[in-house]
């Protein structure tokens, strides 16, 4: 079945048909239609898969999808135009200039905590450089994944967008074959294999992957918000969310009223019983839930940690000063479980900060310039917010990408445009007579020349 479905689409992608503005705007137009048809059932499959609120669902989720093709439909014709390119004076007389076009055949492979954004905002984007696509969503969240086939089936032909479902294997069995891109969301682990795969046959790829994203917070804040916008962001989809403040790093002297103030703000947000919260999700599945359970075994001070394996619950969590080597500070935690560490100094800071390469998200709460400056200059992460979390997503003129372990490659908006398309570089000469040096027979003495072109 794969291998007739990628003859399809290499045929189709032949056929010259997906270089066209117009057809990239309307199949977008369409899949915007079909969206909106069905934006309901989204909210109820995003309600059985994650226990998702429709309104978070709304915001997180189809909102973030909606506004991604309408400014893909906006700007299509604008960024697929030839783009002039200043002629070097080596090349004189020529023009210079740069076409993008599409890479061809496009695999991606999205995750289970947004299920329906993060399989459709990658689509987006390559079907908006005129590429075809193979989308292979979680079977973690199967409810959205079906309807993700149902709504593509509707919007698109075969040989133009296909949704194959299935477990990992499939996933495995879709890495072996020759694609022309490859966009990969999920786990640095398997960040890793598909990352290999691709090595093999030298196929372009994108990771976006995950990390332990500090959130440092200095003695200059205000408690009152500093602790709701931490408990927004980490809370989210139930913690679930590869840029969630992974852990607090927050200075001795206030620790113990930021800790108080994060309670109160989780009181708030979710009553004192979050069970019964219809704006707090739930753990994807039994064995993730299990192993966030083990995280919490060996902890002593902790706040929080009820688990019910029969609703797929834990409660929003916080464990005090746990040690460094624990798994719980070693490991990407993807949960409801906040670590809080204190520190003195930039020393302490450094000596902790060190050792989590290229976090995905960086957070810093101060009202200090000069602590905020130095930290940013020092760090290499994916992206960071000041004083907020999570926002930094939302803009879609800025690039969405990791670093290192985090991942390679960015996204959103324009950043798609240009990670699904190849820039040709051309340059066009007319006839005119060439300057004689350029060809052979060279002179021996060249030192009028050489000094000309070194001040080029």
């Amino acid at each position: 079945m794969i291998n007739n479905i990628i003859k399809k689409q290499k045929s189709f992608f032949e056929s010259q048909v997906t270089k066209s503005n117009e057809f990239r705007k309307k199949s977008l137009k369409k899949l915007l239609t079909n969206i909106e048809k069905y934006e309901n059932e989204i909210f109820d499959c995003l309600k059985k898969d994650l226990n998702k609120h429709k309104f978070e669902s709304f915001v997180s989720e189809v909102y973030l999808v909606k506004k991604e093709i309408k400014y893909f439909i906006k700007n299509i014709s604008r960024w697929s135009k030839t783009k002039k390119i200043k002629s070097s004076i080596l090349n004189f007389y020529s023009k210079d200039y740069v076409i993008p076009e599409p890479y061809g055949l496009t695999l991606h492979i999205s995750p289970w905590n947004y299920p329906f954004q993060l399989s459709l905002n990658s689509l987006i984007g390559a079907v908006g450089a005129g590429n075809t696509v193979i989308l292979k969503p979680s079977e973690n969240s199967p409810h959205t994944s079906k309807l993700i086939k149902k709504i593509i089936n509707q919007s698109f032909n075969q040989e133009h967008v296909e949704v194959i479902l299935g477990n990992e294997k499939i996933a495995s069995e879709l890495l072996e074959h020759k694609w022309d891109y490859i966009f990969f969301t999920g786990s640095t682990e398997v960040g890793k294999i598909v990352a290999s795969k691709a090595a093999n046959r030298l196929t372009p790829y994108t990771l976006e992957l995950g990390g332990k994203n500090p959130c440092i917070v200095d003695k200059t804040v205000p408690l009152d918000m500093t602790a709701k916008r931490i408990v927004w962001g980490k809370f989210l989809n139930c913690g679930q969310t590869c840029i969630a403040p992974d852990f607090i790093l927050v200075n001795k002297l206030i620790e113990k009223k930021l800790i108080e103030k994060i309670k109160y703000e989780i009181e708030i947000s979710f009553g004192k019983n979050p069970e019964n919260s219809s704006s707090y999700g739930r753990i994807i599945n039994e064995e993730h839930l299990k192993r966030l359970e083990s995280y919490l075994k060996k902890q002593k001070n902790i706040i929080g940690g009820k688990i019910n394996y029969k609703n797929k619950y834990l409660e929003p969590t916080i464990v005090i000063n746990p040690t460094l080597e624990s798994k719980i500070m070693e490991t990407e935690i993807f949960g409801p479980i906040l670590p809080v560490v204190t520190y003195n100094n930039i020393s302490d800071l450094h000596n902790i900060l060190s050792k989590n390469h290229n976090p995905l998200a960086f957070y810093i709460f101060s009202k200090n310039k000069k602590f905020i400056d130095e930290i940013l200059k020092k760090y290499s992460f994916g992206g960071a917010s000041i004083n907020d979390t999570i926002i930094q997503f939302l803009n879609d003129k800025l690039p969405f990408g990791g670093i290192g372990e985090s991942g390679i490659g960015a996204y959103h908006g324009k950043h798609s445009f240009n990670t699904f398309s190849h820039f040709k570089s051309i340059v066009k000469k007319p006839f005119f007579k060439d300057i004689w040096l350029r060809f052979p027979p060279y002179p021996d003495n060249f030192n009028f020349i050489k000094s000309i072109l070194n001040k080029i």
